[in-house]
């Protein structure tokens, strides 16, 4: 993206944090077709699904291992994997969106969490199924993503294919702040949705918070590249006792907290959303 278009970005999360809008999209994304039923393979079982997501990893690997190569994708430091490890079955991965390679970013440093031939499956929006084209497509199509959908009949076989996936003991990463927001350092308020999965399901999950410093290496619009330190941390367990509704808004708070308490920790200061993170930068 060009620099322009990220000032543009940048000035849109300043407005939209000052008027509480902390889970609205920031991106310029274009208008996109609903998918429809069938369109998508959620649990990888067609043979022509099975080449096209190993196409896809092979591209998106390539992709970017070149970003750590070239330093454009800074892994500093992973603290707390145990605390992934210790979940030997399926489960939700809850992290912060700030980046287009965040997930990677997770995806590399969980894999001692992964059972072997195991790979971290990825909610997608609607808009990133559907609007890229080339290279970006094949990944965002095939690379073990798992799209939403405006169509009712379509995110059916969401919830059946992620029923499935979790029954085979796979991880599944959601974004619970809903859109990216470039660079934001702070936890923002969270949505229920992969809390409610989790309970639905009589899953865990793991949260993981993304802390950043600026590196001393510039993009390729011109800002920082960020160093990331990742953190995992304890696993969050539904309670049987509880109805789906509540037991989301248990794991939602908890969530919350545990990511709260780990940026004041690491940038040592007290958590506010009055104040726009985007300064850093």
């Amino acid at each position: 993206m060009a620099r322009e278009d990220r000032l543009r970005v940048l000035a849109r999360i300043k407005e939209y944090e000052e008027q509480g809008r902390f889970n609205d999209d920031v991106e310029e994304d274009a208008p996109c077709a609903p998918i429809q039923p069938g369109e998508v393979d959620y649990t990888i079982k067609k043979l022509s699904s099975k080449f096209m997501t190993k196409v896809a990893n092979f591209l998106g690997k390539s992709f970017f291992e070149n970003m750590i190569r070239k330093k454009k994708l800074i892994i500093k430091e992973v603290r707390g994997i145990e605390n992934a490890i210790a979940v030997t079955g399926g489960a939700i991965v809850t992290s912060n969106h700030f980046h287009l390679s965040d997930n990677y970013a997770v995806y590399k440093t969980i894999k001692p969490a992964l059972k072997k031939r195991h790979y971290l499956y990825k909610v997608i929006k609607e808009s990133n199924y559907t609007n890229f084209k080339g290279p970006v497509r094949i990944m965002m199509r095939h690379a073990n993503t798992m799209p939403l959908s405006s169509n009712y009949a379509t995110m059916r076989e969401f919830f059946k294919g992620m029923r499935t996936l979790l029954d085979r003991g796979e991880k599944i990463l959601i974004y619970p702040e809903q859109a990216m927001w470039f660079n934001y350092r702070k936890p923002r308020p969270l949505k229920p949705g992969a809390f409610k999965f989790a309970a639905k399901f009589g899953v865990p999950v793991i949260p993981v918070f993304i802390c950043m410093k600026d590196s001393d290496v510039l993009d390729d619009d011109g800002f920082p590249v960020q160093e990331l330190y990742i953190n995992y941390l304890p696993a969050i367990y539904p309670d049987a006792t509880l109805s789906v509704n509540e037991n989301a808004q248990r794991m939602m708070t908890q969530n919350s907290e545990q990511w709260i308490k780990v940026y004041e920790e690491f940038y040592g200061e007290k958590y506010s959303l009055m104040q726009f993170a985007g300064e850093n930068h």
